[in-house]
């Protein structure tokens, strides 16, 4: 809307100055016709009627006539007649300074720089139009910074060419442009403020640069506040997450229009809580049913109230429409896998006959939802149609990554990323998550690698830091955010100190300074034993947040250090204490046996969630008290629906305690009330075989693996990893794959005899084979992954400063004792 009322203003020159130069009095009806047609939108009959002029009168025919053909031009981005018109007027444009900004935005809209450019330079007489149609040129083609160096140029500013550098300056979005902004605003007339359309832009640059303070300034002092005005508020509101303040304005708004409707529903959207689910279906029931013809109305009050969660009344917009877009399409397939209807989302695509680029996107997110082989099948399928234009976009190439990778097809989602000439950081990213989710925490750190070397290292160090400064507000500073989370996990889930302080002295210094890295390193620092790192993040940090605190009390949970995680919890403000809190305190108290005071703190908790119950019943479980554990789990049940992972906490309780008869109770209970979950039965029976070869019923425990075996089941492979003469080595039990590997089974052989010669007594919990097999229980033994692990380490030093060995399963009790 506001490029029609700038291409409007930019008439009232043009039209006024070329009626003058009009040669005759059929000129003037003609271009008269030609403006009411414009005017209609009917440019095909604009361009029809200016072909009454065959080349050789194209001489006689008026500026002002040209002008309103160039115009149906640029509306149909009819090219090749905008160059024919220009091949036939090219003689007369040379001192000609009103056809000249006329073809100029015909060329810039059209997306032809390079035309438009030549045309300004050869330009002997520059005027204030043919700056205004390059300006406007320059932000329509994404360059912004282009727009902003001719605006330096023009001596006779006006009301246009100041509108479109705060614009330019909203689109670039800095705080360079910011300064800019408080500069050129500062010095302009005060009349100018007086136009809707330079005060619109002017908050609207504001708010884009993220200074909400002086776009509310500017909107405050305003005496004439039009409905532009407030859209660009509440739009302002929105982008800087404060879609209150957007909700709130809308209320002084008298007649709301299309846009300041679609505004509203977008901050509900945002906020998405029961308060605003009712303030939508206040809102559109008042409304007048002609704004339900809009797409766009229609559109965001779908996804306003699929964020809120009321898919119902989401259908029965979507059902009720007569003229269905493709925008609506996506505002449902997005809004049923928000709300974990993802099959829903591929019925609907199904309905699509020509879907765009994001429609595949939200299809490929469902099955990612899903990752079945069935939807591993649609994957193909549907990526084999698409046009092969579609993988040029970073945002469908990622989606369908990240589904391979979660449809189990990791082959596949290599393949794309390698054979990808525009790798992003979104895909960078989607792949680092999906290796660490499928315990390939190297290959994650492998892909940082390629990132680091091809974006990070282009420049000094100096240029780097100032670079990343000025880039804070970003979103290449987000993206490169996300890059260093994923390497953070990724160097916690593979738990070795040396390797994490290797990376971390890599990351830049504005990165560390963010809150979501200083967590991360936080949690990092615990999960690789580097506590006293962890603790100087946490006392660094000015103004902590739930997350920060969480990640403290958890690090020292996972060290063993209970009582100083306690400690640390009762120190936190109560405002910022959640569940995620009261489960790491737990835990802790779990892993430090520390009953007495779990149950004081878990006595005081006013909501008790489901995972705090499963805490609880883990730390009560781990110290025996089973009696009081199953009480708890009754307590829970009156209340909620029964909930799998309090089950498998009282049966790894019962497995510690070599209880075996609980849990076979609670393997059949899961049975039971779990049929139908997703592998719920094989961790669970695989505890309760452990359980029977750990209180020395290995029949039983065989029997149970045997009939696992035969049903196809597949137990996770225990893989122990260790850092060595600077590069990680993995080993699965009876590991023969390293070079020393002779060397390696020697040094454990003369571990376990000596261990031996200690009175050592093995627990048997590790059996996986028929009770007649030949092995023996310590030949068994002396394979397990850890102890070639901590063996190799051994072979060159008989006394290693540090061995540090991370498992992927839980490790068995002789490896933990020895």
């Amino acid at each position: 809307m506001l490029s029609n009322i700038l291409i409007n203003n930019y008439l009232k020159f043009v039209i006024p100055a070329s009626r003058r130069l009009a040669s005759t009095q059929t000129n003037d009806n003609i271009g008269a016709r030609m403006k009411m047609l414009n005017d209609n939108k009917e440019y095909i009959k604009v361009l029809e009627l200016f072909d009454t002029f065959n080349e050789k009168n194209i001489n006689e025919c008026s500026n002002w006539t040209i002008i309103q053909a160039l115009k149906a031009c640029t509306q149909t981005s009819d090219v090749q007649r905008g160059l024919k018109i220009h091949h036939l007027i090219s003689s007369r444009l040379k001192h000609d300074p009103y056809v000249l900004p006329s073809l100029i935005h015909f060329y810039m809209q059209c997306g032809d720089v390079n035309h438009a450019q030549l045309l300004f330079d050869t330009s002997t007489k520059k005027t204030v139009p043919m700056y205004g149609a390059m300006m406007k040129g320059y932000i329509k083609n994404n360059l912004p910074k282009k727009a902003i160096d001719i605006f330096d140029e023009i001596k006779n500013l006006n009301e246009i060419t100041i509108t479109l550098l705060f614009n330019a300056c909203a689109q670039l979005g800095t705080e360079k442009e910011l300064n800019l902004l408080k500069t050129i605003s500062s010095k302009i007339p005060n009349s100018y403020f007086l136009s809707p359309y330079v005060l619109t832009s002017l908050i609207d640059a504001f708010m884009k640069c993220g200074d909400v303070t002086n776009a509310q300034l500017l909107f405050n002092k305003s005496t004439k506040k039009t409905l532009f005005t407030y859209g660009a508020m509440m739009k302002g509101y929105i982008k800087n997450n404060l879609p209150k303040e957007a909700i709130d304005i809308f209320d002084e708004i008298k007649d709301p229009d299309e846009i300041t409707i679609t505004l509203v529903f977008n901050a509900c959207a945002q906020l998405g809580s029961e308060k605003e689910l009712n303030l939508l279906k206040t809102i559109s029931s008042k409304i007048p049913n002609s704004y339900f013809k809009s797409s766009n109305v229609l559109t965001s009050l779908i996804d306003a109230f699929m964020k809120c969660g009321d898919v119902t009344s989401a259908e029965s917009l979507f059902d009720t429409s007569t003229n269905k877009t493709i925008s609506m399409y996506g505002a449902m397939m997005k809004g049923y896998i928000k709300n974990n209807s993802p099959k829903k989302t591929i019925e609907l695509f199904n309905e699509i006959k020509d879907p765009n680029e994001i429609i595949v996107t939200l299809v490929f997110n469902a099955c990612a939802q899903l990752g079945s082989e069935k939807e591993l099948n649609l994957l193909r399928t549907i990526s084999s149609k698409v046009p092969n234009s579609f993988y040029g976009d970073p945002y469908v190439l990622t989606s369908l990554i990240d589904a391979f990778m979660k449809c189990g097809d990791a082959a596949s989602a290599k393949s794309l990323f390698v054979k990808s000439t525009k790798k992003t950081l979104s895909m960078y990213g989607t792949m680092m998550k999906s290796f660490i989710v499928n315990d390939l925490e190297e290959e994650a750190i492998a892909i940082f690698n390629e990132i680091h070397l091809d974006e990070l290292h282009r420049e000094n160090h100096s240029e780097k830091q100032m670079k990343l400064l000025s880039e804070m507000k970003s979103d290449r500073f987000e993206a490169n955010i996300i890059i260093y989370l994923c390497l953070l996990k990724a160097l916690a889930k593979l738990g070795m100190l040396e390797k994490a302080q290797s990376f971390v002295e890599q990351i830049p210094g504005p990165f560390l300074a963010d809150y979501r890295i200083e967590s991360a390193l936080i949690h990092m620092w615990g999960k690789v034993g580097s506590v006293d790192a962890a603790r100087r993040i946490f006392e660094a940090i000015s103004q902590r947040n739930h997350i920060g605190w969480t990640a403290m009390i958890n690090s020292y949970g996972l060290n063993g250090m209970g009582i100083e995680a306690v400690k640390l919890f009762h120190q936190m403000p109560k405002e910022l204490i959640n569940d995620i809190t009261y489960t790491s305190v737990l835990n802790a108290c779990s892993h430090s046996g520390l009953v007495d005071a779990a149950r004081s703190m878990f006595n005081n908790i006013q909501t008790k969630t489901d995972i705090i119950y499963t805490a609880m019943i883990d730390c009560l479980s781990r110290a025996a008290a089973f009696d009081e554990a199953q009480q708890l789990i009754e307590q829970f049940e009156r209340d909620h629906a029964p909930a799998l992972p309090i089950y498998m906490a009282l049966l790894s309780g019962a497995r510690n305690q070599k209880n075996s008869k609980l849990a076979q109770e609670v393997v059949d209970r899961i049975r039971k009330l779990f049929p139908d979950v997703k592998g719920s039965l094989l961790p669970a029976s695989i505890l309760l075989a452990n359980t029977y070869a750990s209180s020395g019923d290995i029949e039983k425990a065989t029997n149970i693996k045997i009939e696992l075996h035969k049903s196809g089941a597949k137990k996770k492979a225990g893989v122990t990893l260790t850092e060595f003469d600077g590069k990680i080595w993995k080993f699965r039990a009876h590991d023969r794959s390293h070079p020393n590997s002779d060397e390696i089974h020697e040094q454990v052989d003369r571990m376990s005899r000596k261990l031996i010669e200690y009175g050592y007594k093995y627990d048997a919990s590790w059996v996986v084979r028929p009770r007649e097999a030949d092995e023996t229980v310590e030949s068994l033994l002396c394979g397990h992954s850890e102890r070639l692990a901590m063996a190799l380490h051994f072979t060159r030093d008989r006394k290693p400063k540090r061995i540090q060995l991370t498992k992927n399963l839980r490790i068995c009790g002789d490896c933990r004792k020895s």
